[in-house]
């Protein structure tokens, strides 16, 4: 049985690895105003925070958006001094001038799911089906498959299959009333379905592969505001490390950590305990485990393949990683 002093045992190894035990964020600075999208996978890492006591609620000040635009939207008006984004947003934001430093934060993606009874079984087989594509057009999971398709089987997918566009939530309730052959979902999307039989085709872990990178980059991470971040390091690190802590201890073998996922559960809109289990499966999954310099090395890599398939529509002036992209304990990658 996990207790509270066990809890805070692991909490405390993290913390510890970072070069302080037990600190929580707000140090003397000022509150750290981070965005999170409501029950998103950021809301449950602060849940799991608030369960092992390692943030302050004066030095963190959470505020929760409706969508992931929203988010963005406030960040940019100056509305938070951090939210949580993915790579590629960041990288072209960056390039065009917007002063801002990206923290890994989950390298989970998403998958083509399809029906458990589905004759589909490559990328080939999508020929003439309706296909599913959350994120729009310029997807970075939705150039990369049509990308393989290409490669692996002389498949133009725009054009051979038929790609509906929607957002996530419509698409999974799509694909589960028949009316989609296949869907690409994001991870979450990917979990629930799985819970109900679903099966994946291809995840987006394959398709990265694909393309020679070794490892899959943290491609979500959390965006801080620069002037914030180096006006205020010690706030920054020390939310890193409450984020590590928390990770370790929600990733601590299930007979341990399963008090503090039930902390964690209200968070997640899971109706049953096969999906709750499959969106704990996949959170854990996502945890970095790379060094910052193997994971930027990663995502240099995957980002020169997807300038090369989306082109300037997808990443902008930037044909490669902005340099001092990346927060560190010492501050800006560079």
């Amino acid at each position: 049985m996990l207790t509270r002093r066990r809890m805070l045992a692991l909490a405390g190894g993290a913390l510890a690895a970072g070069g302080v035990a037990g600190r929580g964020v707000a140090g003397d600075g000022p509150a750290l105003r981070l965005g999170v999208l409501q029950f998103g996978t950021a809301a449950w890492e602060l849940a799991a925070m608030t369960a092992l006591g390692l943030k302050d609620t004066d030095g963190l000040a959470p505020q929760r958006f409706a969508t992931n635009d929203a988010g963005r939207i406030a960040f940019m008006a100056g509305g938070v001094d951090a939210f949580v984004s993915d790579l590629l947003w960041a990288a072209r934001v960056k390039a065009e001038g917007r002063d801002l430093y990206y923290l890994p934060f989950s390298s989970a993606e998403g998958a083509v799911m399809l029906p458990q009874g589905s004759p589909i079984r490559s990328l080939a087989d999508l020929a003439g089906k309706r296909l599913g594509v959350a994120g729009g057009a310029l997807d970075k999971s939705w150039l990369m498959l049509k990308a393989a398709a290409l490669k692996q089987a002389g498949l133009d997918l725009e054009a051979a299959a038929q790609p509906v566009f929607a957002a996530p939530p419509l698409l999974a309730a799509e694909l589960e009333q028949g009316r989609l052959d296949a869907a690409l979902l994001y991870w979450t999307f990917c979990a629930r379905l799985e819970s109900k039989g679903f099966r994946r085709l291809v995840s987006v872990e394959e398709l990265v592969a694909g393309f020679g990178v070794p490892h899959e980059p943290t491609l979500v991470g959390y965006v801080f505001d620069g002037g914030f971040a180096r006006a205020n390091p010690a706030a920054v690190n020390a939310f890193a490390r409450a984020s590590r802590a928390a990770k370790a201890a929600l990733a601590a073998e299930p007979g341990v950590s399963d008090p503090l996922w039930a902390q964690v559960r209200p968070q997640m809109q899971a109706a049953d305990d096969a999906t709750f289990q499959a969106l704990r499966r996949g959170f854990v999954a996502g945890i970095p485990r790379l060094s910052l310099a193997a994971d930027r090395a990663a995502a240099a890599q995957l980002y020169a393949v997807l300038a090369q398939l989306g082109g300037a529509r997808l990443v902008g002036a930037a044909a490669t990683l902005p340099p001092d992209l990346y927060w560190t304990s010492e501050g800006a990658a560079r």
